[in-house]
């Protein structure tokens, strides 16, 4: 019989069994990430051992580093999850251009970026906002992707702002900034509302001197479009 593979690609078998008592929700790498994000984000990265999170996930402290290698690696993950997913949506949404025009790819990419923040697992767009996280070695590779979004968000500001009046202005971390109000909702407790999405959509236009018809317009496009990237 052929042994089973997990979604690493690595064959599971005999020798890591979970211990009993607790159900797993997902793959053991998902539950693995769900269990971190959760004691990252309310005792701190610092505070939370790999043995922490193989207990709160119900498995031996050795099956995790059969998914991970250590606690480091558990972090750039969730760091990565955050952000990545809009990323490596930002060419096919500025393709909209061509057919909608630069507001609405800004407002489709806002809104997706909205919803990245806002299913990442237990906030874990907190993460790095926490000094233990921040002062990590691997956290410069976050800073270094958080970088490539800033500068998709310059970009296509650059095109909706008025030059005469904003001569070499860069409005990508002002923009990002503005999308992770998300991160506080969260926090608070509050709901994350669809007016609140776009409210922050419409926002960001805002920052970029687009009237308030082209907002509208370009509300109700990327309302239609942006279930293609979500």
């Amino acid at each position: 019989m052929s042994a089973t593979m997990t979604r690493t690609g690595r064959p599971g078998g005999p020798g890591r069994p979970r211990h009993t008592g607790q159900i797993a929700t997902g793959s053991a790498r998902e539950d693995i990430l769900d269990h971190a994000a959760r004691l990252f984000t309310s005792r701190g990265y610092a505070g939370t051992s790999t043995r922490d999170i193989a207990e709160a996930v119900g498995i031996r402290q050795s099956s995790l580093y059969y998914h991970f290698a250590d606690k480091g690696d558990i972090l750039s993950e969730l760091l990565d999850q955050t952000i990545r997913p809009t990323i490596d949506k930002v060419e096919e949404i500025e393709q909209l251009a061509a057919e909608h025009g630069w507001a609405t790819v800004l407002y489709v990419l806002v809104l997706v970026d909205v919803h990245t923040l806002a299913i990442a697992p237990h906030n874990a767009g907190m993460l790095p906002r926490l000094p233990d996280v921040t002062r990590q070695p691997l956290f410069e590779h976050s800073k270094a992707v958080r970088r490539e979004l800033i500068d998709a968000y310059d970009r296509i500001a650059s095109r909706l702002i008025d030059h005469r009046r904003h001569h070499d202005l860069r409005l990508g971390n002002v923009l990002l900034q503005l999308v992770e109000v998300v991160i506080s909702i969260r926090r608070t407790g509050d709901t994350l509302t669809d007016t609140k999405r776009h409210a922050i959509a419409a926002s960001a236009l805002r920052i970029c001197d687009a009237p308030e018809e082209q907002i509208w317009i370009a509300a109700l496009t990327a309302e239609r479009l942006v279930g293609r990237f979500t």
